[in-house]
């Protein structure tokens, strides 16, 4: 009996020992999470939720992707400065990648040109050698071409009866010079004008008998590029009997292509090369630049004066030039190396880099491009000094964006997929907004009062920059594209929710980088070329979303955005121009009305 109940004392003691363990374990484990849930609130800081399939979600509350519908995970780092746009990479990433970047600055522009051309006569040292003596050639004594003649020198004997009536003249002249000094003048300036030299004359005059065959004498000195007559030919007063060119002075024709045109300017120092001459240098400066490029080779030629005193220049020769180019003296300019630019046909794209609390992260930038430098280009717009952009590894992170449905270099909005809710329309609101609207396949979405009044105070800050514009008021409408952004700012993509979250993110980065740009203009033109921008994102959402301010009309200029065309939004039907103000105040047209 007593071994009996001893063993139900141990069966009871145990069951309570098994018991209190998985209590323990199902409900003592438990307090943890409370606790560090506790602590979390005392810390007050916030948890980030988003989805591991659409990262941009961003939401201080758990619960369901409003995209694919998955549960939402906490971020790892509770920095929700992030752009959601952007691509965040680990400092493992980045080595396995091999990412490397560079801070973009301001330089003086400094270019190699090589430049192609050949040795050419000097236009200005070439000469025709002409007859001033009627006649038939009797002798040449200049007989091919290639001589060289000196000036003065003998170049051919001519026949001239003209010459010998004109002797006899001088010698009747001569005999009544007492008499008629003047008639004896006259006779005499009549052989000089057939270019007959005081000594010449003299000379007949001694012999006292007309010269038959009268020598020609070389006006210039250099080398019989084309002989013109031969013996016997008979030539009238002034006919050309030889071209003459002087070498003592040579140009150098470079040709200049169209992209190298912005380089090279008159006064750069040229140093070159003579394919025949190997091992000799030579230098000189830029006289001259053609104002004509040639049609069919579409360069325009480069000139250049060299002395050539020992004649090793030769005409037609090859030349090899180089010329350390600016775009101009003293100026500086943004430069980014080649390798950081993705090119998509129509757009250049840089990746560039960002430092937060939460780590390293990169955002995709378009910018516009001037002349390259060998390995980098002139940056137009789009990037500023001291920014840090990648200069390898791009397509990596390019390829890590559209993964992760961000912004890349062929989808420079990112592949946002829409939800159920667009009654089975399973078309993405990827790709490029053109100049004027984009076709929307989704219905007008209803929107909450949040939404409404954060859209209205956004479009009335649209509708003053317009006005500013309109007005040629350039410090109102930089004030009014700040107005603009702060208001953008303020509004919490959490108001946003399913298809209307989806158009919000897609048009939100053109708005931020539109208006991002705004302290950094110089004139009324660059804030209004950003405009065009700002004025399509509006109008996209415009028809995605309706108007927040009543009925409003896009407009449209024709001959905005050099001769493309641009679009704007107006609360009135009477047009007034915001690209070009007072200029064309009326210039444009109503396209849309939305209500």
């Amino acid at each position: 009996m007593n071994i009996y109940i001893k063993n139900i004392m141990i069966i009871i003691a145990s069951t309570l020992t098994v018991g209190i363990l998985l209590g323990w374990l199902l409900f003592g484990e438990d307090q943890e999470p409370v606790k560090n849930q506790q602590t979390m609130r005392a810390d007050n800081t916030v948890t980030i939720w988003t989805c591991s399939m659409h990262p941009q979600i961003r939401q201080t509350e758990p619960g369901d992707c409003p995209i694919c519908g998955m549960d939402l995970i906490p971020v790892e780092n509770n920095d929700n400065t992030v752009n959601p746009m952007a691509v965040s990479m680990s400092k493992t990433a980045m080595q396995l990648a091999d990412i490397r970047t560079a801070v973009v600055q301001k330089m003086t522009p400094l270019k190699s040109v090589r430049l192609n051309g050949k040795v050419e006569a000097d236009e200005r040292l070439l000469f025709t050698q002409s007859s001033h003596i009627p006649g038939r050639i009797e002798r040449l004594t200049v007989d091919f071409t290639g001589d060289y003649v000196k000036k003065g020198q003998v170049i051919a004997y001519i026949y001239s009866p003209e010459l010998v009536t004109a002797q006899e003249e001088l010698f009747e002249a001569r005999k009544i010079k007492d008499v008629q000094p003047r008639l004896f003048s006259a006779a005499k300036e009549k052989l000089k004008n057939w270019k007959l030299s005081d000594e010449q004359i003299d000379d007949i005059l001694k012999t006292d008998k007309p010269q038959d065959n009268f020598p020609v004498l070389a006006d210039v000195s250099g080398y019989v590029t084309h002989k013109m007559i031969n013996l016997g030919d008979y030539v009238q007063k002034g006919k050309g009997l030889y071209q003459i060119v002087d070498l003592s002075r040579v140009w150098v024709l470079f040709d200049v292509y169209e992209s190298d045109l912005a380089w090279i300017k008159k006064g750069d120092m040229v140093n070159f090369t003579i394919a025949s001459l190997p091992g000799e240098s030579f230098s000189g400066a830029i006289s001259y630049i053609d104002p004509v490029i040639n049609p069919k080779t579409r360069v325009a030629k480069a000139r250049m004066e060299v002395v050539n005193n020992d004649r090793k220049l030769k005409p037609e020769m090859f030349a090899s030039g180089l010329v350390d180019a600016r775009l101009s003296k003293g100026s500086k300019n943004l430069t980014v190396p080649k390798t950081a630019v993705m090119w998509t046909g129509t757009r250049s794209v840089v990746y560039v880099k960002h430092v937060s609390a939460s780590g390293v992260n990169f955002i995709l930038r378009e910018v516009t491009l001037g002349p390259a430098l060998g390995d980098s280009y002139i940056v137009n717009k789009g990037l500023q000094a001291g920014e840090e952009v990648a200069v390898q590894g791009t397509f990596s992170i390019d390829a890590a964006a559209q993964l992760a449905g961000k912004p890349s270099m062929m989808n420079p909005v990112g592949s946002i997929v829409l939800t159920s809710h667009n009654h089975g329309n399973q078309n993405t609101m990827a790709g490029d907004m053109n100049a004027g609207k984009e076709q929307n396949t989704i219905d007008k979405i209803i929107l909450s009062d949040k939404v409404k009044t954060a859209l209205q105070s956004l479009y009335s800050s649209y509708f003053e920059l317009k006005n500013n514009l309109v007005q040629d008021n350039f410090e109102g409408a930089v004030q009014s594209a700040k107005n603009m952004s702060n208001v953008l700012n303020q509004i919490h993509m959490g108001i946003f929710t399913e298809d209307a979250h989806m158009i919000w993110m897609k048009y939100l980065p053109i708005l931020q980088d539109g208006l991002g740009h705004i302290n950094h203009m110089q004139s009324i033109g660059d804030l209004r070329n950003e405009f065009i921008d700002i004025s399509n994102a509006m109008i996209a959402l415009s028809e995605s979303f309706g108007s927040a301010n009543g009925e409003v009309y896009v407009q449209h200029c024709p001959m905005a955005n050099n001769n493309k065309g641009a679009d704007w939004l107006s609360k009135e039907k009477k047009i007034r121009n915001p690209y070009f103000g007072s200029a064309m105040l009326t210039c444009g047209e109503i396209k849309e009305t939305i209500q």
